[in-house]
């Protein structure tokens, strides 16, 4: 699917609620194409009936020309100014065929062929409004206002473009950070996923680097601004799937790539027809009449068939078992990968952290049910997602949780609550620690190796026990991977805004051994086009922000649907509605089975074709077997081409059925 996506002016809107994006879509009856593709389309929907119940000509036949005047007019005049610029467009031939059926009394045929050429362009035409939308979009990520704090310590409300480089901002709890920069002081934790994709809300202090758009937690950060507001990692972001999506390569279906010169070879072969028995003294009806057969039994109707039904009908069943693919293009660009790079928070993983390890310390006389109801205890205040995925834990072991008092929370460090007479502490082991100690310093270190995310359990001030928290593997991701490896003869890359620790166990649980992890938007955005520079034909499988600028410039882009953002979902070219990360192979193998089934009609059709024309030329084909001839290899391989709607065509697909 090719989009232009312009660059507009952001008419910034507050948001419904802290956090949350505005979002513009257009609506579908707001483009022109729509609206004259639906005027068709009812237009047609009223004649038909009054047609096969066998009413009058003059009640039905209003009805199809002014479906072929709101329908064709558009593609019309766009070809004709092609045919200006020296250019046969399909857009014009769609026209003319549809007006040479109404010729030869096939009138229904040729409205039919109007509404849906029509209907296709409207498709194409949402497509890339929305895809503009969703980019315009992520600017609403960063917030228009921030606190600018003076020397003398005094605030002002400012908007976002006029920040300069070393102005300071605050950045209260549970705001957006304003710009691009570095914290001088204060302690928090910043959820940055929609930039790194990182699953768990990062600990910022002074000195650490903060990114627009990323969301505070609990604590208050002071920052000063490194990067202008036109130069932030979001408008970057923006910048970067702009111009991804005007310098991919406009992509055609097969047949349309030779369907330039196959018509007008076949304009010119029907005039020599036509004129050349008239310069050796044949009658005009008979030159006239033989100069029609050839056109229609060379007309390329099967051809054009042969490509649609199997693409059409592979959509279909692809739409069936939850995989929206956006057009016929994009069906048969995904059997062409040859290597695939998948993200991983939201994609290979889960996309939320779960408790994995509970191990009560020597001498604390817990277990680990009396460990883990301490800490949910404590946490179930708390509004951090390692607190939710602590009290989730112990709910899903059905824990009774005692009330706690005297709650607080400190940023960076953790929570802090009574519960049962006993002072409990839940946070981060570097920082809850005063002193070395060897158990709780080894088993931190043990977990933290192994790719969990390490939560010390203080009781009265003595260290009971860790939690590891970790962001979980899919259960069909090992199984997805070795798919995708036997399909395309190459493992797949992970490609991760995570730490590198967390990324390489997990792609060891998945079977992945090229790992490329800390990476920012334009890091996966070099990746993928190194790989494509190697000569290779790259799908793109993620779910975020970040992933959009790699999604939108990869021969290919799958978006995850659960969980994905606004922009991921219109930038990639098929999305998964229903989260099942094993769709994903078997969608490519669904897409190579089109691909040879087409190359099958192609065949048949050539066949027939090339059989009727040595007909007319070198014989006396008549009329109604010529039309005949064409029509039942049209139904021939339209109907070869909806054998892909049968269920079994998945099931193969899914088990690996790709030749």
């Amino acid at each position: 699917m090719t989009s232009t996506l312009t660059p507009q002016p952001v008419e910034r809107t507050k948001p419904e609620r802290p956090g949350a994006v505005a979002r513009r879509r257009t609506r579908v009856l707001a483009l022109p194409e729509a609206r004259w593709a639906a005027a068709a389309t009812v237009l047609f929907l009223l004649a038909l009936p009054l047609q096969l119940t066998g009413a009058p000509a003059w009640t039905w036949g209003p009805l199809y020309a002014l479906s072929y005047v709101t329908g064709g007019w558009e593609p019309g005049w766009e070809g004709l100014k092609a045919l200006k610029d020296r250019t046969l467009d399909v857009d014009l031939l769609m026209v003319v065929a549809a007006l040479g059926a109404a010729a030869i009394g096939q009138v229904m045929d040729g409205a039919l062929l109007i509404v849906i050429f029509a209907t296709s362009g409207a498709l194409e035409a949402l497509a890339t409004a929305r895809t503009a939308d969703s980019v315009r979009g992520l600017l609403d990520l960063a917030p228009a206002t921030a606190t600018r704090l003076s020397p003398d310590g005094g605030e002002k409300a400012v908007a976002v473009e006029e920040l300069t480089v070393g102005d300071i901002i605050l950045v209260r709890p549970g705001e957006r950070v304003g710009a691009d920069g570095r914290v001088l002081d204060g302690a928090s934790e910043v959820d940055q996923a929609t930039i790194t994709g990182e699953p768990l809300p990062v600990p910022k202090e002074r000195g650490d680097e903060v990114f627009a758009g990323t969301l505070n937690g609990t604590g208050a950060l002071r920052v000063r601004v490194e990067r202008d507001a036109s130069d932030s990692v979001i408008a970057r972001i923006v910048r970067m799937v702009q111009e991804a999506s005007e310098t991919k390569a406009p992509t055609q279906l097969f047949i349309e790539k030779v369907e330039q010169r196959y018509s007008l070879g076949m304009v010119a072969a029907t005039l020599a027809v036509f004129l050349v028995p008239l310069a050796f003294g044949a009658q005009l009806t008979d030159a006239l009449l033989r100069a029609m057969t050839f056109m229609i039994v060379a007309s390329p109707c099967a051809v054009v068939l042969a490509t649609m039904p199997p693409l059409l009908s592979a959509i279909a069943n692809a739409g069936r078992h939850g995989v929206l693919v956006k057009s016929a293009v994009v069906m048969e660009r995904l059997g062409q990968v040859d290597a695939v790079a998948l993200d991983k928070t939201g994609t290979l993983t889960e996309g939320s952290p779960r408790v994995t390890d509970v191990r009560p310390l020597p001498g604390s006389g817990l277990d680990k049910g009396e460990l883990l109801t301490l800490a949910a205890a404590a946490e179930r205040p708390s509004e951090h997602p390692l607190a939710r995925a602590v009290v989730d834990a112990a709910r899903e072991r059905g824990l009774d949780l005692p009330e706690a008092r005297d709650f607080t929370s400190a940023p960076g460090v953790g929570v802090t609550a009574v519960v049962g007479g006993r002072t409990v502490a839940v946070g981060a082991p570097a920082r809850l620690l005063d002193d070395t100690d060897t158990d709780t310093d080894n088993t931190a270190a043990e977990l933290e190796e192994s790719g969990r995310t390490a939560v010390l359990v203080v009781v009265d001030g003595t260290p009971a026990g860790l939690l590891g928290i970790a962001d979980r593997l899919r259960p069909d991701a090992a199984a997805t991977v070795a798919s995708l490896a036997t399909l395309t003869g190459s493992a797949p890359v992970l490609l991760t805004g995570d730490n590198p620790r967390a990324a390489a166990h997990l792609a060891a649980e998945a079977g992945i051994d090229d790992v490329r992890a800390g990476l920012l938007p334009q890091d996966k955005l070099d990746a993928v086009r190194e790989l494509e520079r190697a000569g290779r034909k790259v799908l793109v499988v993620g779910d975020g922000v970040n992933d959009a600028p790699a999604l939108a410039a990869a021969h290919t882009g799958i978006a995850m649907g659960r969980a994905g953002s606004d922009l991921a979902l219109e930038t990639a070219d098929a999305v998964i509605v229903r989260d099942e990360l094993a769709a994903v192979p078997a969608t490519v193998a669904l897409s190579r089975r089109a691909r040879r089934l087409v190359v099958q009609n192609l065949v048949i059709a050539g066949v027939f074709i090339a059989g009727l024309v040595v007909w007319d030329l070198a014989g006396d084909l008549p009329l109604p077997l010529g039309v005949a001839g064409h029509e039942g290899s049209t139904v021939l391989v339209g109907l070869n081409g909806l054998r892909l709607l049968r269920e079994g065509a998945w099931q193969r697909a899914a088990a690996g059925e790709s030749s």
